[in-house]
């Protein structure tokens, strides 16, 4: 399962200066890779993304949380009239991947992402303290077949652990009945008001390491860009990870994966309290690194790129 360790903040930060200054590969031929594929299921085939909506949320904050789901396969009809970066371009580093997997396993895994069915918990029938198994029971609300159930809790909710230990966190569950099948899913809590620090950080002052001011969240809303950083990182934790058998290194129960590998970095130049160069809008001053459906723009997290060992950012 995955889970944010703000403890190893610092050391994961220096680590992450090591891998985007140079290729480990080539440098140090005896060094590991940093993430051990432990031939296990990665997310595969036609997969819906469906999005449970705990608490209250504006029909504008359940729309910058919907396009950017369609933004990871969205693509434009023209290349003349196709924005880059894009998240799409973004989302494409997974699949080096499944390219690795399938040279390992002698098959080809593959994965299509569609925003699925959205369900509204407004009312929040499970009270606003939710714990592990309370989160568990809201994912099983979606589709428990070729699917991702993404848990979003709202502002005033608090979580087991939000801001103290995770912002999120994704997992799997067994489907209703005896044969019920295996689901993954994914927690993102909004830390507007309760973690920011930890939590939205580059659009809040970090509450440990170095000082720099703030960032203007791309989408004008700090709790809701923050949490399009952390379900990006899930996200691709749960693609490479889904079942805690495929990619990832150190403890199973809070391993670096494909996004966690690289904390703290958007662009180049990243380093402990500074996101890296990235692009700015000229009209609300927000900063992002990817071009996304509905004329969108966000800030993503840098991947781990498995093939050349480095953090691959997109600017």
């Amino acid at each position: 399962m995955y889970s944010l360790v703000f403890k190893l903040f610092l050391f994961l930060s220096l680590l992450q200066i090591c891998l985007s200054a140079r290729n480990l590969a080539s440098e140090e031929p005896n060094q590991f890779k940093l993430l051990k594929y432990h031939k296990g299921a990665l997310l595969s085939g036609k997969i819906s993304v469906n999005l449970i909506w705990y608490g209250k949320f504006k029909p504008s904050q359940r729309a910058i949380i919907s396009d950017f789901i369609t933004s990871l396969t969205h693509t434009s009809p023209t290349s003349k009239t196709l924005h880059q970066p894009s998240v799409a371009t973004w989302w494409k580093t997974t699949e080096k991947y499944y390219k690795l997997a399938a040279s390992a396993k002698s098959s080809s895994p593959s994965l299509t992402l569609t925003l699925g069915k959205q369900i509204l918990d407004k009312s929040c029938s499970l009270g606003k303290s939710l714990t592990d198994g309370d989160i568990r029971k809201l994912a099983s609300k979606g589709d428990q077949r070729n699917a991702v159930n993404v848990v979003l809790t709202s502002a005033d909710v608090t979580v087991q652990g939000f801001g103290m230990s995770r912002c999120g966190t994704h997992g799997h569950a067994r489907g209703l009945g005896k044969r019920g099948s295996k689901f993954a899913y994914i927690w993102v809590g909004n830390s507007e008001t309760q973690c920011p620090g930890q939590c939205a950080w580059p659009f809040h002052a970090p509450v440990y390491g170095p000082q720099s001011p703030p960032l203007v969240a791309p989408n004008n809303d700090v709790g809701l860009d923050g949490m399009v950083i952390n379900l990006a990182s899930l996200l691709a934790g749960t693609a490479t990870n889904p079942f805690g058998n495929g990619y990832y290194q150190g403890p199973q129960n809070a391993p670096l994966e494909a996004a966690s590998a690289c904390p703290g970095v958007y662009g180049k130049g990243a380093y402990p309290g500074y996101a890296g160069d990235l692009l700015v809008d000229t009209t609300t001053g927000g900063s992002f690194n990817a071009y996304g459906a509905n004329g969108r723009k966000f800030l993503l997290p840098a991947l781990y790129d498995p093939t050349s060992s480095t953090c691959s950012t997109m600017v």
